[in-house]
């Protein structure tokens, strides 16, 4: 992964936010606050206006940049968890050499842990740590495994998938929706959505390399 590959990324992931702006709005407004869809665009833009800076730097400087922007641009509580996942990325690759899968799995692993210690949360309380913790929990055994990288990212797209499908039935305890009590259950949390599109796209780019 380098600066280049994290543009890419980062275009696609805004491309497959827009297209999924319907889904996202709706599931929002449904038990969130309503604002989640907009600060994942603004976020997005944000992230893609940096392009040619980007280029100029290390995948670590690079995934820091773009946490410090997050920071200063995405509004609520989404800002500040999203800015502490990839400025934690950042500083666990800084202290690597080498770039492998493995390396990749442990920086997106810390990232999780840093947006579980910023909103003081973990799975089960219908967020997005639903689907983020069970990725990067199967992103490292696989990895460790020495499992091909189009093998992880297949496993990784079902794992969303069942990540997000988890959260219909819980009860909130994080955020607007934890207000709403049993009302929550049957809805899917938007923040789990906009993960697993995230990781759904990202995890076909890597499936369709040649």
């Amino acid at each position: 992964m380098n600066s280049s590959a994290i543009n890419h990324y980062a275009a696609a992931i805004r491309d497959a936010i827009l297209a999924h702006e319907a889904d996202i709005e709706c599931l929002d407004r449904e038990i969130g606050d309503g604002d989640h869809y907009i600060n994942m665009k603004r976020g997005c833009e944000a992230i893609t206006g940096l392009a040619d800076e980007l280029s100029t730097l290390s995948s670590a400087d690079a995934l820091n940049k773009i946490g410090m922007k997050l920071l200063s641009t995405i509004g609520g509580a989404s800002g500040p968890l999203f800015a502490s996942f990839f400025m934690s990325m950042s500083k666990t690759l800084k202290t690597s050499d080498t770039m492998t899968t493995l390396q990749i799995s442990l920086a997106f692993e810390a990232g999780v842990q840093a947006i579980m210690q910023r909103g003081k949360a973990q799975a089960g309380e219908k967020t997005m740590l639903d689907v983020l913790i069970p990725v990067a929990t199967a992103f490292k055994q696989l990895a460790e495994q020495g499992q091909s990288s189009k093998d992880i990212a297949a496993a990784l797209k079902t794992i969303a998938s069942d990540g997000l499908e988890s959260t219909r039935n819980m009860l909130a305890t994080k955020g607007r929706a934890s207000g709403l009590g049993e009302r929550a259950i049957g809805h899917l949390d938007a923040g789990a959505k906009s993960c697993q599109v995230m990781i759904d796209t990202i995890c076909d780019l890597v499936l369709s390399k040649q």
